[in-house]
């Protein structure tokens, strides 16, 4: 997980997932034309995110197809930020219980 929050740590690294994230199934020219770095720079990027098991890189031919892979995200979901929701949503349901409590009185 460690690797995940590394990877994520970095802006252009989290552009390539949104990219990725509105179309997936990109080149690597695909994702350069949204970035302002050279070619070498955001491979360095991508091989980062699929060390961080972010991204998945399938060859069709001679072409390297980038996917979204989105279990390690789910996973920090699930670990770091459900367990916050869990307490807003228990609140929620118990201001709804009081509410309709005082309209029946």
């Amino acid at each position: 997980m460690d690797n995940v929050f590394k990877a994520l740590a970095d802006g252009s690294r989290r552009q390539l997932l949104d990219q990725l994230y509105t179309q997936n199934g990109q080149t690597l020219s695909e994702l350069c034309e949204h970035l302002d770095m050279s070619r070498q720079a955001v491979t360095k990027h991508l091989h980062i995110l699929e060390e961080a098991d972010l991204i998945k890189v399938l060859r069709q031919g001679r072409t390297r197809l980038h996917y979204l892979n989105t279990a390690p995200i789910s996973e920090i979901y699930e670990r770091w930020i459900s367990k916050y929701d869990r307490h807003r949503i228990e609140a929620l349901k118990e201001m709804k219980i009081q509410l309709e409590e005082e309209k029946d009185d």
